[in-house]
């Protein structure tokens, strides 16, 4: 349950280092499948025959839209699903059309859009784009509507992306989700019920492996290994990714092990290798390597035999073979430029580095091993990669998901590629640090990058310091500017709420961005709300950042967030609905010349004016 336009790339990796290995692995996207089973005709029927089952005044909008419009969803489902699979672009004319699809409670956020004069509400955002991506953005809202139906009439938890995410993360016990893994079955748990056993009657399979790396895959995941460990209990079961590695780092309970068998910690290369020795006989569980087990005594062991990880270079080549390639669903959900980029279009995902060659930022969980563990492969060993999965996937669209590609790797990777000339589009995280001049920006330009995202985080001076972010706001400013010139799309990322910061501090922040986006620097932007971990800087020693951790319950299953208390007091709940209201209208051009003020919903005389100089960003830039 992560993103229904690209796989994501733990299992391609990991199938293709077990491939490597002479290991009979093999691959399957049930999230994916889960999708495409319940939005077809036979799975709206089943959805409208659990709606019909509500009391009426227990039906919201949403699902007395579709009750009543029915027929239309049941003939327009299965060619709206082929248009977003791109395999019949001539039905955008229809959808375009606004008289194809039927238009739930979703497409009353179309009346939001400012009109330009022309009648149509989607005319700024779509008239120099073209009609193919009109027609994806109005498929798009036709799918949120149904899963708004699924949600109110099938599965209170379900969503997209975040499916029952609210019983995994930062949860302190496992009894949220013990609950509702033994509460009845919803439709949506029978079609996974259903996949899954299929999957394994196809595959048979002595191990499986479950890649969790969001809070909201933990629920769909428990529910596989449930249904496995039903019908063939001597299967076994390993668990691992980003929400293992960030969040059951302290695990106790025991009944997590009446799903899964094995839960591995941080890369899955060496934790892997020796699991497999282990089940062959040839490895004790106690030379397990990061791997939690449940003892004889139903207690919760961590197994930590010291052995080095595969090195980066050496983890081989990730492979899609066994993944539907073809039937992914290219979504443009969020109007943000950058934004699309992740639902948009399918991208071959690839690492250039492990870790983090920085990791300093004081809100990053620089403690964990895929920040900490810094590791470099050659240019002509990623470049190989490149080509192997081009002639796989017949896709030359990559997406490089580091945490911050370094500058060196990439130069020497850009010219490898021009060396070669082998001819990709790429896109990936930086930091906006000075090393990217604008000769190395024309170097990546022309070797396929299309845009560059990277943390401007507050933009304060005072608090890029205390963040430890090793950049200035007008060295950010420069590098953006050089990219920006070069032709590639600039994103930044942009946070709020961060220790100590003040009203004035989020003012001035606004106004810094104001004049990014007015200098052409950056063309996209998101404000995301700080959240304190306990892997990070913050984290672990809050009074070297002015504030107080609200302390956390005995905790038995899942940790990360953490409460804090600033003393500055700032109202950033209300302060972040003007940020993102803002940089909304920044994005397409409005309200560039306003006072930043403006945008903030506080009483005449409250909000402070900002002290940065209106051209402070075109002074720094040397206009």
């Amino acid at each position: 349950m992560t993103q229904l336009n690209t796989p994501y790339p733990s299992t391609a990796y990991l199938t293709g280092f077990l491939r490597a290995h002479n290991v009979d692995a093999v691959q399957d996207d049930l999230a994916l499948a889960l999708v495409l089973a319940l939005f077809t005709p036979g799975g709206l029927v089943q959805v409208r025959d659990r709606a019909l089952a509500l009391p009426e005044e227990e039906r919201s909008a949403s699902v007395n839209y579709f009750l009543d419009f029915f027929s239309r969803y049941h003939g327009t489902i299965a060619p709206t699903i082929a248009f977003l699979q791109g395999q019949d672009s001539t039905l955008s004319h229809r959808i375009a059309g606004r008289g194809f699809l039927p238009e739930g409670p979703r497409f009353v956020a179309l009346d939001a859009y400012e009109d330009d004069g022309s009648g149509d509400p989607l005319a700024w955002a779509f008239g120099a784009l073209g009609q193919q991506d009109r027609a994806r953005h109005l498929a798009t809202l036709y799918l949120n509507d149904l899963a708004d139906v699924l949600r109110d009439a099938v599965d209170a938890r379900f969503e997209f992306v975040r499916y029952a995410e609210s019983l995994a993360g930062s949860q302190a016990t496992f009894e949220p989700l013990a609950q509702a893994l033994a509460a009845p079955d919803t439709l949506v748990d029978e079609v996974l019920q259903s996949l899954t056993l299929a999957a394994v009657a196809k595959h048979q399979p002595q191990l499986v492996l479950l890649s969790v790396p969001f809070p909201g895959a933990v629920y769909a995941a428990l529910r596989i290994a449930q249904t496995i460990k039903r019908h063939h209990p001597n299967v076994r079961i390993a668990m691992g990714g980003g929400f293992v590695n960030t969040e059951l780092r302290e695990l106790t309970d025991p009944r997590l092990f009446d799903f899964v068998d094995f839960i591995t910690l941080d890369a899955g290369e060496r934790p892997l290798l020796a699991l497999l020795e282990h089940l062959h006989g040839k490895r004790s569980a106690q030379r397990l390597v990061r791997t939690f087990i449940r003892n004889d005594d139903h207690q919760v062991r961590l197994m930590n035999w010291a052995e080095p990880d595969v090195p980066f270079e050496d983890v081989g080549t990730p492979t899609w073979d066994g993944l539907p390639l073809n039937r992914y669903l290219s979504l443009l959900d969020m109007l943000n430029p950058m934004h699309r980029l992740w639902s948009d279009g399918r991208w071959n995902k690839l690492t250039v580095a492990h870790g983090c060659y920085w990791k300093k930022c004081s809100f990053c969980d620089v403690s964990l091993d895929y920040i900490s563990r810094y590791e470099t492969a050659s240019a002509s060993t990623l470049v190989d990669r490149i080509e192997r999965i081009v002639a796989e996937t017949g896709q030359t669209g990559f997406h490089f998901v580091d945490e911050a590609a370094p500058p060196k790797a990439l130069k020497a990777l850009a010219e490898e590629l021009l060396r070669r000339q082998v001819h990709i589009s790429w896109w990936g995280n930086i930091r906006f640090e000075k090393t990217f001049t604008p000769e190395l920006a024309e170097l990546l330009a022309e070797s396929g990058c299309i845009a560059m995202s990277g943390g401007l985080e507050v933009a304060s001076d005072r608090l890029l310091n205390l963040m430890k972010k090793g950049v200035s706001v007008e060295q950010v400013a420069r590098v953006t500017k050089s990219f920006s010139d070069a032709g590639v799309l600039v994103h930044a990322y942009l946070m709020y709420g961060f220790p100590t910061q003040t009203l004035q501090d989020t003012v001035d922040a606004l106004e810094y961005v104001r004049q990014l986006f007015e200098n052409g620097c950056i063309q996209s932007g998101f404000f995301h709300r700080f959240a304190c971990t306990v892997h990070s800087p913050v984290g672990k020693d809050p009074e070297a950042y002015g504030i107080e951790l609200v302390p956390l319950p005995d905790v038995s299953f899942a940790k990360n967030d953490i409460g804090f208390v600033d003393p500055t007091g700032t109202d950033h709940d209300t302060l972040g609905l003007g940020l993102k209201k803002a940089i909304y209208n920044f994005m397409h051009g409005v309200g560039l010349e306003q006072d930043v003020r403006s945008w903030f919903a506080l009483p005449k005389g409250q909000c402070p004016k900002s002290t940065v100089g209106r051209h402070r960003i075109s002074k720094a830039l040397g206009n």
